[in-house]
């Protein structure tokens, strides 16, 4: 085991386990992972929510902790997404049943630089102590599920955190799935379990891709902190009957509209209660505060995809 760069065998289930029968019914299905403890993309997330009608649900498909590492802001989080549905990430597992050897338990791959893994593993030990603090956090946490079958439409969708076999697979990346090996192990999880859509995180990148024959994967890249270069909100999953004047981008399949959402959270807010928790020379501030700040270099074209992309 690699700490952070492994990915514990507790952590696979296998593209075939999501061929279980959906244990959630909704005509507009909201996914948003990678939160990471951003309260104020919680808050808006929620008021966005309530705006949908009829028969609606909201999945946190895990690390929804992350920054959180203050008492106070940990519980703000854990009480709001206790509200609604939720599968847990990497980072809930890691410090509700840590891993031997697994450290963060984000399965980093080859071209994430070791200094980054690095800080990661101390990020997670940071939260893991606050963890223990919380009452009743670590049993909450561990009882979540990896992942949850949806039927939006009378489609069967998939939610998960990382990938179609793994908690922290970078199957659904937006690396691997612009290469023809990654776009081939989709069409087959794809098969295996039996969906329309999968919806994902994880990897910190957005993307929406159409696998020709298959379905669309909606990796969302993450709630809580920007996802595009120049931009100051976060994103999240919509998959519906009916379209959302909202959304940045979209794809349909069927009678079903499957969309990005931005989170357009308090943003000054935000970096003021970060830098509280992380402050200049902290792992999180090194790691991420740019991007928190700027945006990372990507761009929405980047995200939409359809199957007739060029392979890498």
């Amino acid at each position: 085991m690699i700490p952070g760069r492994s990915c514990p065998l507790a952590y696979s289930y296998g593209a075939s386990a999501l061929a279980a029968p959906a244990t959630l019914h909704a005509d507009s299905l909201w996914i948003a992972g990678g939160l990471y403890g951003n309260v104020q993309a919680f808050e808006r997330l929620e008021e966005m929510f309530a705006a949908e009608r009829g028969d609606s649900a909201l999945v946190f498909n895990g690390d929804f902790h992350w920054f959180d590492i203050a008492d106070g802001t940990f519980a703000e989080i854990e009480r709001g997404v206790s509200l609604h549905s939720a599968t847990r990430g990497n980072v809930e597992t890691e410090i509700s049943q840590p891993q031997s050897g697994a450290g963060c338990g984000c399965g980093y791959p080859d071209w994430v630089r070791d200094d980054d893994v690095e800080r990661s593993n101390r990020i997670i030990e940071r939260l893991h102590a606050t963890a223990a603090r919380a009452p009743g956090a670590a049993g909450h946490l561990a009882a979540l599920p990896m992942y949850r079958i949806a039927e939006v439409g009378g489609q069967r969708v998939a939610i998960v955190h990382g990938d179609a076999d793994s908690l922290a697979g970078w199957g659904f990346s937006q690396e691997a799935l612009a290469t023809r090996g990654g776009q081939d192990a989709a069409r087959a999880a794809f098969a295996a379990a039996g969906v329309a859509v999968f919806a994902s995180s994880h990897t910190c990148l957005p993307v929406l891709q159409a696998i020709d024959g298959a379905g669309i994967i909606a990796n969302n890249g993450a709630a809580g902190m920007p996802n595009f270069a120049g931009t100051a909100y976060g994103l999240a999953t919509r998959i519906a009957l009916a379209p959302d004047a909202r959304a940045l981008y979209r794809m349909r399949i069927g009678a079903l509209v499957v969309e990005a959402i931005p989170i357009d959270y308090d943003a000054a807010a935000w970096r003021d209660l970060f830098l509280a928790q992380w402050p200049a020379g902290s792992d999180a501030h090194s790691s991420y505060f740019r991007r928190i700040v700027d945006g990372p270099s990507y761009r929405p074209e980047c995200a939409l995809r359809a199957i007739e992309k060029q392979y890498a």
